[in-house]
């Protein structure tokens, strides 16, 4: 079994980066992605009692009390939770020899995109073709998300340069 590595960590935190929704209250809140999704701590999307994630300004409320106030060290221990759940599903969709970096790599783009994406992805489906340099580049075809407000999918420089990051690290 995989384990994520720290350079993989390092790039999932800084990416996802420690946020607060509501600078005036105390602790850290709930905060709405660029992609419309309710997010906590680094990157945790928040789900409804369905499983589906909470989205729009309509699942604000829900959000705030889910995760009202929140400290560091629950951010750190669901970032740690998260990780090893990805880490999990990413390693059980890998059918040939990855490196640690390949795997940390993979286990940031999962955590960004999906699991279910990254079942489908190019990345993973190139990977497992053989074609190590062709799964690196498709790293880049992940840069767009898509606006709440007017639901359509533009290139967002943050996701530009994560995927910079995640390739650089998957080629090391």
């Amino acid at each position: 079994m995989f384990a994520i590595n720290n350079a993989a960590i390092a790039i999932i935190k800084h990416y996802e980066s420690l946020h607060d929704g509501d600078l005036k209250a105390i602790g850290l809140n709930p905060k709405m992605c660029p992609a419309g999704i309710w997010t906590v701590g680094y990157g945790h999307a928040l789900r409804n009692n369905s499983g589906g994630f909470l989205k729009g300004w309509k699942d604000k409320a829900e959000a705030y009390r889910q995760y009202g106030y929140l400290e560091e060290s629950g951010a750190e221990n669901l970032l740690q939770q998260d990780v090893k759940l990805f880490a999990h599903q990413v390693e059980s969709l890998i059918k040939v020899p990855v490196t640690d970096n390949q795997f940390g790599a993979m286990v940031s783009l999962a955590y960004n995109i999906g699991t279910n994406a990254f079942k489908t992805s190019s990345v993973l489906r190139l990977l497992t073709a053989g074609d190590v340099a062709g799964a690196a580049d498709a790293f880049r075809l992940w840069n767009k998300g898509t606006s709440p407000v007017t639901g359509k999918r533009k290139v967002l420089n943050g996701l530009v340069k994560r995927r910079e990051s995640e390739r650089e690290l998957f080629l090391s």
